[in-house]
């Protein structure tokens, strides 16, 4: 059967960004060691999981370690790999979200145009916080602005807390949760999420901790002050399947988002491929109607990137 599902969690690696960070001392993200990347182990997990088309990423720390103009340098070299990857291959077999200079507004205002006016980027990948500023911060809403706009599709993946690592906790396991979680809850009470409604912003990891704890988080969110506003604007987000995809996991995801607002995630190359097959295994086993798997699979990313819709 050929591959379906569009992978919007699907990490890359660019050698000479792995160089770069690694003289910097960064060897690791979120607790992992940095993965090797090359286009044909991503194209060996696609054919493994069934893997159509992926929308390709960075992960954390991003491009941004402290100087702005070494940032956008490099925020432009990985963008224009990235791109480059997506036109030596055949179409919609790879997309791209576009990393951005944040801190930096304005270097991350002029890449964002350049990756999508110019590179053809898919949309832009923001990490939650960045060194302790989260989404939503009135510093970053010219940013939101220019992204809202454009009715841009938006992915937002962790980062690491500022906070002391806790021995034996890698930040992967837990903290990465709660950045995404801070992050949407912040982005919730800015209310971008109705000032852009063509905005699509979607969560990692099924959203961290908020559809476990979104009653809990409604009213802090709420523009009222009510538990139904704030659910009602809490599920304006969208969520992808990366590692989330358990027994466990799946059922809160499933009670709480918009059915048609999940998507499928691989989490590859920093889940290796063998976790990866595991979790897309147990979504495959996971009891949902046909319909509603070929939405998580396919039918919900075609609506974030209409250039990758099938002719039925």
């Amino acid at each position: 059967m050929a591959p379906t599902r569009i992978d919007t969690h699907h990490h890359i690696v660019p050698p000479f960004y792995a160089a770069w960070l690694q003289r910097h001392g960064i060897q690791a993200a979120g607790g992992r060691l940095l993965p090797e990347w090359s286009a044909e182990g991503a194209l060996d997990l696609m054919a493994a999981a069934s893997v159509a088309t992926g929308i390709l990423s960075v992960s954390t720390p991003g491009v941004h370690l402290g100087d702005d103009g070494e940032a956008r340098e490099k925020a432009r070299e990985v963008n224009e790999f990235m791109s480059s990857v997506v036109r030596s291959h055949p179409s919609g077999i790879f997309g791209f979200f576009a990393v951005l200079p944040l801190p930096d507004v304005a270097g991350a205002i002029a890449e964002a145009r350049h990756a999508l006016d110019v590179l053809g980027a898919d949309g832009v990948m923001l990490l939650a916080s960045v060194r302790g500023t989260y989404l939503g911060d009135p510093a970053w809403a010219p940013l939101m602005d220019e992204l809202g706009r454009r009715g841009t599709v938006v992915f937002v993946h962790p980062s690491e807390l500022q906070a002391p690592e806790v021995p034996g906790i890698p930040p992967f396991a837990a903290d990465f949760l709660l950045d995404t979680t801070r992050a949407a809850i912040h982005l919730a009470q800015s209310g971008v999420l109705e000032r852009y409604p063509n905005m699509k912003i979607v969560l990692s990891h099924a959203g961290g901790f908020l559809p476990y704890a979104a009653e809990r988080v409604a009213r802090i969110c709420s523009p009222d002050g009510s538990n139904e506003a704030g659910i009602a604007r809490l599920r304006r987000f969208w969520f992808d399947t990366a590692l989330s995809s358990s027994p466990y996991a799946l059922p809160s995801l499933l009670a709480f988002a918009d059915p048609g607002q999940i998507t499928f995630g691989s989490d590859w190359p920093f889940a290796p491929k063998e976790r990866s097959l595991h979790f897309a295994a147990l979504l495959d086993g996971y009891p949902v109607t046909d319909a509603q798997r070929h939405a998580i699979h396919r039918g919900n990313a075609e609506r974030l990137f209409p250039r990758l819709r099938r002719s039925e």
